[in-house]
């Protein structure tokens, strides 16, 4: 049960700011003095926005930033991301970088009301982003920091919230305990108030000390809070009164605790952050889960642990720090390193399981046995898996972290080369790269070759996904490296086939061709019928944008049995993808609608966003082939915006093309151009000459109906970035575009 005392005069001030606003958003900055916010619902702030919710009709949207938290704060693009999940964005079209997100942010805010909260903020910069650019929102700011940069630069009003004055400190323990000691005196009542510097959090934990022992008396309970107070006054110095109160009023809870409570608290603090499941609890602690919930319940109701949702529990940072230092200094260094070897145990475990339903292709790296105590999760099916991996994604990087600061090396590097394998598909792999640097670093210390291997060949993947060529083929080279120091071919292979796909985006082809000929070779020496059919799928996708068409169906075929035969999915719809194409190239309209219809229910099955934006150009092409064009229109909208969320901005710019064809082909050549423009520049800007070339293709067809002059110069520079390319492909469009330019007099 939470209590909330009645602060008329900060009540007040915020109604006063609320009654103020004449358009356009309004920060309100509140200082908090620390212990003064309490646990979940007690806050004033939660309490007044409770009170005004009628008056933001579009929702509230409150995140707690952590910015005093001992491990990592939240950042403002983690905050931002969380925001528009809770706008309705879907998690798989949230931005990456910050910038975009906070664009996308201020976008969906500027024709809504919201009441935006933002508690427990370190600095300006953790804040800033967060905030809408206009609209008529209300933004509520707490920190322990004074954060002058809004006051000055953004406009806020500043309200201080210090400590309780003493009859409304009073009120709030009488309010928690008048149910089981009514008697207790006003005057005792004060002492214990002052006791806790009348700082609600110190207050709201005492009250619930006094009112589990309804028979001892006040004078009693007052007692022993002195004495933990002589007992921290002799171990520090230099600290001021509400810190003080704040730890003796900790201190005083803490030793009331049943001894199995207490230890699970102080382990607790060994987690890598301040949010948990009750699983990893139970590792933590070495205990069955019905008893870890029975004594995380012991630890919710004395206020020392929140519940967030079901089976998963946070704690204020405060006594996050508390429980950190108790378990340093009442915790012996073996048992503290047994603790955390446990819960990164479970992590590691649980992660390798979630691999089975989210890559259920990939070898599971080679595990000892979870250690004694550790119950790793299982899960059912795919969407289970890919729920946890949501749910516990936030905790991946801190607890790699950790493992690397502890000395933990080996957990470290599997950690991170398993978690590689149990990302949702909503994640963006930029999210992994940091992890992977941790564990290569772990596993450089440790001289293990065949894990630096796979780590740099992860690496690599990030790196491609993310456009960032140079610095991928830098990865895969060294991964090459070292398998071949190490004389395991397989890994050789596989970083072969992924400098091809590297080659293949940008579009040099015979070298993409070469390297997936040399994996597939290797692969199919090893016996590998899974890697040797994705290898079968690159060399089809190469020869496909060569135009090398009567190659193409004899090697999709082959793909596509051994995929079926190994139930690999995504390999699997690719290949339809693929044939898709080549059908609709062809002219065969109907199998290719009946191919793409196929890959994009599987990619829609495996909740995978980037699949579906980028099979949904070949859906698009084929609608606007068959003069669908309303629908074409549709699918390029959809795969533009979900190329825009992954950060991919050439496939991005490919919808662009997909939509400036469709309008050509419906005779709206000006809104044709416009897009073909758009995309022309974000190639030019790629420096993708391939794509500049076609785009300017495009674009002079566009323009030529009204003004040949202009498009005479588009085909003109069109050449000039065609002249590498001596594939058939760019053979075929080199010489019909001389051809029109020879017609038109040039």
């Amino acid at each position: 049960m939470y209590t909330f005392v009645n602060r008329s005069e900060e009540l007040a001030q915020l109604n006063a700011v609320l009654g103020d606003r004449n358009g356009g958003h309004v920060v309100v900055s509140v200082h908090v003095v620390a212990g003064t916010a309490g646990a979940g619902k007690t806050s004033l702030v939660l309490h007044w926005a409770h009170q005004v919710k009628d008056q933001f009709p579009d929702g509230q949207l409150f995140v707690n930033l952590r910015g005093y938290d001992p491990g990592e704060p939240v950042t403002a693009v983690q905050a931002l991301q969380r925001f528009l999940r809770a706008l309705g964005v879907a998690a798989s079209e949230v931005p990456q970088d910050v910038d975009d997100a906070a664009a996308m942010y201020r976008s969906l805010l500027a024709d809504r009301r919201v009441l935006i909260l933002l508690d427990n903020a370190a600095t300006v910069s953790q804040v800033r982003p967060l905030l809408p650019g206009q609209g008529d929102s209300l933004v509520v700011v707490t920190s322990r920091s004074r954060l002058a940069g809004l006051s000055v630069r953004d406009g806020a009003h500043r309200i201080t919230l210090g400590t309780l004055p003493e009859p409304e400190a009073v009120a709030l323990l009488r309010a928690v305990t008048r149910d089981y000691r009514p008697e207790d005196d006003a005057d005792k009542l004060g002492e214990l108030a002052r006791l806790c510097a009348r700082l609600p959090l110190a207050l709201r934990i005492a009250a619930e000390r006094a009112a589990s022992h309804p028979h001892m008396r006040l004078d009693d309970l007052i007692s022993d809070l002195r004495d933990e107070s002589a007992l921290w006054d002799a171990l520090s110095t230099g600290i001021d009164d509400e810190a003080e109160a704040i730890r003796s009023v900790f201190t005083w809870s803490y030793c009331a605790l049943p001894t199995d409570s207490a230890r699970l608290f102080r382990l607790l603090g060994l987690h890598p952050t301040g949010e948990f499941s009750l699983p990893a609890a139970a590792s933590l602690g070495e205990l069955p889960l019905n008893r870890t919930r029975q004594l995380l319940d012991d630890l919710v109701g004395a206020h020392l642990l929140e519940q967030t949702a079901p089976d998963r529990f946070q704690f204020h940072d405060l006594l996050r720090a508390y429980a950190t230092d108790l378990a340093q200094a009442e915790e012996p260094s073996d048992q503290r390193q047994e603790a955390r070897r446990r819960v990164l145990s479970w992590y590691l475990h649980t992660a390798d399981a979630a691999q089975t339903w989210l890559y259920p292709s990939e070898t599971h790296m080679s595990l000892p046995e979870p250690l004694p105590g550790v119950t790793p999760l299982v899960f059912t099916d795919y969407n289970t898996a890919v729920d946890w991996s949501e749910r516990e994604h936030a905790n991946f990087l801190p607890v790699v972290r950790d493992a690397a600061r502890n000395g933990l090396d080996q957990t470290a590097w599997q950690l991170a080369t398993v978690l590689w394998f149990a990302r949702s598909p909503s994640s963006s792999e930029r999210d992994w790269l940091e992890l992977g640097r941790i564990g290569l670093e772990a596993a450089a210390r440790q001289h293990d070759q065949r894990v630096q291997t796979r780590l740099l060949i992860n690496t690599g993947i990030a790196h491609r996904a993310l456009n960032n060529f140079s610095e991928g083929l830098d990865a895969l080279d060294r991964a090459v490296t070292l398998a071949r120091s190490a004389q395991s071919r397989s890994d050789e292979a596989q970083a072969l086939n992924l400098i091809g796909l590297i080659y293949l985006r940008r579009r040099e082809l015979d070298l993409a061709d070469s390297h997936f000929g040399q994996a597939m070779a290797i692969f199919r020496d090893l016996g590998n019928s899974q890697r040797t059919a994705t290898a079968l799928s690159n060399i089809a996708s190469t020869r496909l944008s060569a135009g090398r068409l009567p190659e193409v169906a004899s090697v999709i075929h082959e793909g596509l049995a051994a995929h079926r035969a190994l139930g690999n999915r995504g390999g699997e719809g690719n290949l339809l993808r693929i044939a898709a194409a080549l059908r609709l190239e062809q002219g065969d309209t109907d199998t290719a609608r009946r191919s793409i219809d196929e890959a994009l229910d599987i990619a829609l099955a495996l909740r995978d966003h980037t699949r579906e934006g980028f099979w949904l150009l070949t859906l698009g092409d084929t609608q606007r082939t068959t003069a669908q064009y309303g629908d074409a229109l549709t699918s390029y909208q959809r795969s533009a915006m979900l190329h825009r969320r992954l950060r991919d901005r050439s496939r991005e710019a490919l919808a662009w093309r997909g939509t400036g064809q469709t309008y050509a082909a419906m005779d709206r050549h000006a809104e044709a151009a416009a897009f073909h423009r758009q995309a022309a520049a974000v190639h030019r800007d790629l420096e993708d000459t391939w794509q500049l070339a076609l785009e300017l293709d495009h674009l002079a067809q566009a323009v030529h109906p009204d003004n040949p002059e202009t498009a005479r110069v588009h085909w003109t520079e069109a050449l000039t970035h065609l002249s590498p390319y001596t594939d058939p492909r760019a053979t075929s469009i080199r010489s019909r575009i001389e051809a029109l330019l020879t017609r038109s007099g040039g």
